[in-house]
């Protein structure tokens, strides 16, 4: 397509050699797909009707943000949690949190506790019954994972695992990564400001 080309051409000025170009065209095809799959939350909807857990999507990710696990929030074994730790592991309103969490408890999967670092503050338990859904809904999603993996060789999974990490922290870019084709981003300012042009004014709303 004209419209690859003339990309193709960009990047090649800004130092980016085509196959480079053509492996992140392929990429970013992937990862839209991906990201179409991903919003829908397949395997978490397929995970809550399997297991027939009677919660929605929402209240699993409160629950799981309380329990932490490991793997996906890092070790913060010993570390209490509160509405407004659950509100920040997943990126959400605390008004929302807390919502969800009032759910959850009258549910019986979390309760309220009282911090033992202050004894003013409530903090965030899962109950028995809590542990026992984030432990079937982690089981469920590493039987899928690994019924899948299990068709790959160990060499590609160690290759796989390393890149996969590294490729994922593309986006965590400082300023040099800009600077870098801070030429070429210029350009295609030029060339957004051109094509408006061309279209005449913006009709008011």
């Amino acid at each position: 397509m004209q419209r690859d080309k003339d990309l193709k051409g960009d990047l090649a000025r800004a130092g980016v050699p085509e196959p480079v170009t053509q492996a992140a065209l392929e990429i970013d095809a992937i990862l839209q797909r991906w990201r179409r799959r991903i919003q829908k939350r397949e395997l978490g909807h397929r995970a809550l009707a399997d297991l027939d857990l009677g919660l929605d999507l929402a209240q699993l990710d409160v629950l799981m943000a309380v329990v932490a696990p490991a793997n996906e929030f890092g070790d913060e074994a010993g570390t209490e949690t509160m509405v407004a730790t659950v509100a920040a592991r997943l990126g959400i309103d605390p008004s929302r949190a807390s919502r969800v969490t009032a759910e959850l408890i009258r549910l019986g999967h979390l309760r309220r506790g009282v911090s033992q670092q202050d004894a003013r503050r409530a903090v965030i338990e899962p109950t028995a019954r809590g542990r026992s859904v984030v432990d079937a809904v982690r089981g469920y999603k590493f039987l899928m994972i690994g019924q899948f993996l299990r068709g790959w060789t160990e060499a590609e999974i160690a290759a796989f695992v390393p890149l996969l990490e590294r490729f994922s922290a593309w986006t965590d870019r400082d300023e040099r990564d800009t600077d870098a084709v801070a030429a070429e981003i210029a350009r295609l300012r030029a060339r957004l400001a051109e094509s408006e042009s061309d279209d005449g004014p913006t009709p008011a709303p």
